[in-house]
């Protein structure tokens, strides 16, 4: 019989912390913290297979889940020497979300289940605390109202508003047991308004509408986002946590927080977080009320820390904070309680830290050895390295501060001013720069994260809801920014003197908490340090090459700058479209027989020696492949009316004679038509040109340096082996006359870039005149699908959406087809002639998805954008060790 139910705490936890994919991470962690001795209140977890089964029978659960949680409810109520919905001695209940990953704020929460206007009086005898109970009786009907019941949220607030304007106090904690049980009525008239039935007044049914609004939560929109976002499949569900409540609320020697075992923005070794007196949690993480400091050396002036305040249960908090760190090998994200100067431990997790954070974490955590140098390289998603190359400010730059919060995510972003969600995401999808600033964050506001440069909070501390999400999605935030004042209806930000409308912009330094009016300068980072030490690392490991798509000087030297190991694709074409030599690649094309198309090429060939001598030096002695001419000749022509007539001037010809030629040129699908090696075999004296210019610039090159350089020649679109044939007959021609004219040898290989289907199926032909493939996914994954890149971006997130396609796949390759074209290259290729050196130039080359499938077909190197090279070379390591791993089992 399946064991739908798991308890945990008060001598008992069936679970543990490697059981997460069924009780979830919540879950699994209560257990494992009970387990080995840290203070939790006993309760139990409906596993993740219940959610599975919840949603695969209409929203109907297993028939035997009644009996089993009631007998895991009895036993919390022996353990805790209450009973639940007793009139005297009532045991209340949290009820939460446990997905197998942090999700934080995406899935539903209820506290203090249980009271209803029998059992809020035997809390108060309990405690002795009138106030405290009906403070506990409003907080439940608010969360189980909005949660379960579908009230909103904002109609419970403006109700305690109500209250505290008539009394004339400005916080909740101002408010008497008489205030919130007059609270309690109005809610109460507000659920039966809302609703048009009464509050729920018996236990059970609340707790079964808790557990049916998690389980149900875990579709929500929010959680949806997030999933997508995260690459979180649907299919794993979610767990539900029923634990018998502690209370942060219940006077001064109780309070509740959030800490992390290290800091989650930088990695330093130091106790972070946040705590409030006489709270629960929901005060802390929504910014409703705002948060102390943990240590005495973080407190500023008028600031109360906990290690002050509650010392006995601060110095319990520190110990407990070593035996996580020990116990899980990771930083942690830590919520607990004290009840009347006693501890109890709510939640641990792998907490959620910026790519500096965790670069430094694993590092630090590997020279102390607590963990290897492989698990090091494990640790960091490398996606999460862009962090690292977001620009900062100028420290040359004017600017004016207007205000500052707190550091919650670093690095600098400006936009210009959005105040809603959903307006930043239609925004962002125009390609505008946009900054989301809002009072507070919500979870409903995380698309408008995800689509923001940045995000501004007027409220909250470094562990609300915009701080945490923005450090997850490495976006920057400045929160808790008291100093502004937002508001919606006249959609204008005032700070400073400064009034701001929407669409004004502002420059965040999330590094500092700093804002700024207008757009401030920015400069490019440096990596070194933990960076240089962890890559260096994950070099060692590696057995792909990582190489960078680059044509321009500075390309070239960014990516020798982050490692790049050569260049793997340097896309000519780039080059004819400056504006020293465009002139002369019209006259080419215009060129009316082939002595006319030779001399605008001899015009040409200088330019182009030089642009390859550059890169030849920058990237000294490293390989550097060079793709001859690929689009087609229609593309450098003038399109404007304006630019048409000044071509034809410049060119002396008449407008309408170049319009003629443009007509000839032009094609229905010029994708598939007149480009790549068709141009090299109808114009072979364009190829010529360009590979003596390659040759002329090695030879230069090689001359000033003393050292050989090693040119790639790469023909481009060769669908038949006759072609690869055809063209590299005139690149070694041209190579024999250069080298004789130089009196000097040149040691150079000539390959494919293997792009069409027919290519993948025919490459032991092919094979037969290539050094090289490198396999060109972008044309491929068109061709493949039959979907024009472009175009397509209309429809795809539909299809990912719909499960069609996991992924969109000009991100991620698509294994299934593209990827077993590949392989089928790969087998024949390297079957006519071993050791064939294979490699990827398409955007799937920075893609660590798509280098782990690289890896596992056994390529030689991949090459990427400039700023993807230190995501590949960690990405190649962890791919490597992946298979090592494999292999071992």
């Amino acid at each position: 019989m399946t064991k739908w139910v798991y308890s945990f705490g008060a001598g008992r936890n069936d679970g543990g912390a490697e059981m997460r994919n069924l009780l979830g991470g919540k879950g699994a962690n209560l257990a494992e913290m009970a387990s080995i001795g840290l203070p939790v209140p006993p309760g139990f977890t409906i596993t993740t297979e219940v959610c599975t089964a919840f949603y695969d029978n209409g929203r109907r659960y297993p028939d035997d889940l009644d009996a089993a949680m009631h007998a895991a409810l009895a036993e919390v109520e022996a353990a805790v020497g209450l009973t639940f919905g007793d009139a005297e001695r009532p045991l209340l209940v949290s009820v939460r979300s446990g997905a197998r990953v942090s999700m934080p704020g995406m899935m539903d929460t209820v506290l203090n289940l249980g009271l209803n206007d029998k059992t809020v009086l035997g809390l108060q005898t309990l405690s002795g605390d009138s106030r405290f109970a009906w403070d506990s009786y409003r907080r439940f009907m608010q969360m189980y109202g909005s949660v379960v019941l579908g009230v909103s949220h904002h109609h419970f607030e403006e109700l305690i508003e109500d209250i505290k304007n008539e009394l004339g106090v400005l916080e909740d904690t101002a408010l008497s047991a008489e205030s919130w049980q007059q609270v309690v009525e109005s809610y109460k008239d507000l659920v039966a308004r809302e609703t048009g039935q009464p509050f729920p007044q018996d236990p059970q049914a609340q707790l079964w509408g808790a557990i049916g609004a998690v389980f149900g939560s875990w579709m929500n929109p929010r959680a949806n986002t997030y999933r997508r976002l995260h690459d979180i499949p649907a299919g794993w569900g979610t767990a539900v946590n029923v634990q018998a409540m502690v209370f942060g609320n219940m006077g001064t020697d109780c309070a509740t927080g959030v800490c992390f075992t290290r800091d989650p923005s930088t990695g330093e070794n130091v106790f972070y977080g946040e705590y409030l007196v006489n709270a629960q949690g929901e005060d802390v993480v929504a910014g409703i009320r705002t948060p102390q400091p943990m240590a005495e050396a973080k407190a500023k002036e008028g600031e109360q820390p906990m290690e002050r305040v509650l010392p006995n249960a601060y110095r319990e908090l520190m110990g407990v904070r070593e035996t996580l760190e020990r116990h899980y090998r990771d930083m942690q994200d830590i919520e607990f309680t004290v009840q009347q100067n006693k501890l109890y431990m709510l939640q641990t997790r792998t907490g959620k830290r910026t790519a500096a954070a965790s670069l430094r974490i694993a590092i630090e955590m590997a020279q102390d050895g607590l963990i290897t140098h492989e698990e090091a390289i494990g640790r960091i998603t490398p996606s999460s390295l862009d962090q690292l190359l977001h620009p900062t400010l100028d420290p040359k730059a004017e600017r004016t501060v207007i205000s500052r919060g707190l550091p919650a995510s670093p690095g600098a972003a400006a936009g210009a001013i959005v105040f809603t969600a959903d307006e930043v995401e239609s925004r962002a999808a125009k390609g505008e720069d946009v900054i989301l600033v809002r009072i507070e964050t919500s979870p409903e506001d995380v698309h408008g994260m995800h689509a923001a440069r940045g995000v501004l909070t007027t409220r909250g501390g470094m562990t609300s809801h915009a701080a945490v999400v923005a450090r997850g999605m490495g976006r920057v935030c400045v929160a808790g920014c008291g100093g502004i004042r937002v508001d919606y209806k006249t959609q204008t930000l005032s700070a400073g003197g400064h009034v701001l409308k929407a669409g004004d912009w502002i420059t965040l330094d999330g590094s500092t908490g700093e804002v700024f009016a207008g757009k401030v300068a920015t400069i490019q980072p440096t990596l070194s340090g933990d960076f240089a030490l962890l890559m260096s690392w994950a070099d060692a490991v590696r057995r792909l090459r990582v190489r960078a798509n680059a044509e321009t000087p500075a390309d070239a030297q960014t990516a020798h700058g982050f490692g790049a190991e050569g260049i793997g694709l340097c896309r000519t074409e780039h080059m004819f479209f400056a504006p020293d030599r465009i002139g002369t690649v019209r006259q080419m094309i215009m060129a009316e027989d082939e002595a006319a198309r030779r001399r605008a090429l001899d015009t040409l060939l200088p330019f182009q020696r030089d642009d390859f001598a550059s890169l030849f030096r920058i990237m000294a002695g490293l390989p550097v492949t060079i793709r001859l001419l690929d689009p087609p000749l229609h593309e450098f022509l003038p399109h404007t009316e304006a630019d048409i007539a000044e071509v034809a001037a410049g060119l002396g010809k008449t407008v309408d004679e170049l319009r003629q030629r443009g007509v000839a040129l032009s094609e229905s699908n010029p994708m598939l038509g007149h480009r790549g090696c068709r141009l090299g075999i109808t114009y072979p004296e364009i190829y010529a040109m360009q590979a003596r210019a390659i040759f002329e610039a090695a030879v230069l090159v090689g001359e000033e340096t003393g050292k050989p350089v090693v040119p790639e020649i790469m023909i481009p679109l060769v669908a038949h082996a006759r072609e690869l044939e055809l063209t590299r007959a005139e690149v070694e021609r041209v190579a024999r006359a250069v080298i004789e004219s130089a009196g000097a040898a040149i040691d150079y290989q000539i390959g494919t870039m293997i792009e069409l289907p027919r290519a993948c199926l025919t490459a032991d032909a092919i094979a037969a005149h290539a050094d090289f493939f490198s396999f060109g996914t972008n044309d491929l994954t068109q061709t493949t699908f039959g979907l024009s890149r472009d175009d397509a971006g209309s429809f795809l997130p539909h299809y990912v959406e719909a499960e069609i396609w996991p992924k969109d796949p000009f991100v991620t390759i698509d294994r299934d087809g593209v990827g077993a074209l590949v392989e089928i290259a790969v087998q024949k290729g390297r079957g006519r002639t071993p050791g064939l050196k294979l490699g990827i130039c398409g955007e799937h080359g920075g893609d660590p998805a798509s280098i782990q499938f690289c890896e596992s077909v056994g390529l030689d190197y991949v090459s990427c954008s400039p700023f993807r090279v230190p995501i590949a070379r960690l990405a190649a390591a962890q791919a490597a060790l992946s298979r090592a791993r494999e292999a071992a089992e």
